[in-house]
């Protein structure tokens, strides 16, 4: 299915009724585009008056001590190699709306999360939740369920995927015994899980516009 940026956004602007704050999951497996989509969303829904900030999923990423002591660091970006209570708990204190709330924000160039880096405001109303992760049916990923008043998954076909995939770690310096680990041994797998096992989005699009 394809949606363009626009009716996204209509719809959105609908559910949300008088609601003061109202969180979006955006999901998929890597590579789809769900952080483009987050920023361009959260573009849309400014220049129509609204406040909207995205709260990134991959700040939550463990840090590379701990999963080297767990022996899971070539699988970094796998569900298990996340801080999902700490994610869970950021999503329940900007439930409330009531405070500012401080996020971190992964950099992917050094590959460590931010902490504090991105803020988001008590008066900010649209919430975008981006990750691959976020209607994965796999405990403790499930517990999020509850978490996100309208959903998107966003999945491309393997083929774009994989193409995507491969242009980001060309750009990121990776040599191709690189990329092949982390696009076959990883990456590919990751995505396929996420599409097998993730529930049904309120939006499911394969590309946007």
């Amino acid at each position: 299915m394809t949606m363009t940026l626009d009716a996204m956004a209509d719809d959105i602007v609908a559910r949300a009724s008088d609601n003061p704050r109202f969180i979006v999951a955006i999901a998929g497996p890597p590579g789809a585009g769900k952080s483009t989509l987050a920023d361009s969303l959260r573009d849309e829904l400014t220049s129509r008056g609204e406040k909207a900030e995205v709260l990134p999923m991959d700040g939550f990423h463990m840090d590379n001590g701990i999963l080297q002591h767990r022996g899971l660091l070539a699988r970094k970006g796998a569900p298990e190699t996340f801080d999902v209570r700490g994610f869970s708990d950021i999503v329940a204190a900007v439930r409330k709306a009531d405070q500012e709330v401080l996020v971190p924000v992964f950099d992917r160039s050094r590959e460590i999360a931010i902490a504090s880096a991105r803020a988001i405001s008590p008066d900010t109303r649209f919430i975008l939740a981006e990750g691959n992760y976020l209607l994965l049916n796999e405990e403790p990923w499930a517990r999020l369920k509850n978490s996100f008043d309208f959903s998107i998954f966003v999945g491309p076909s393997v083929e774009v995927l994989e193409q995507r995939l491969r242009d980001r770690w060309v750009g990121y310096g990776l040599d191709e015994a690189g990329i092949h680990a982390k696009l076959y041994e990883n990456d590919l797998p990751n995505g396929k899980r996420v599409v097998e096992n993730s529930v049904g989005a309120d939006i499911s699009i394969d590309i946007w516009e």
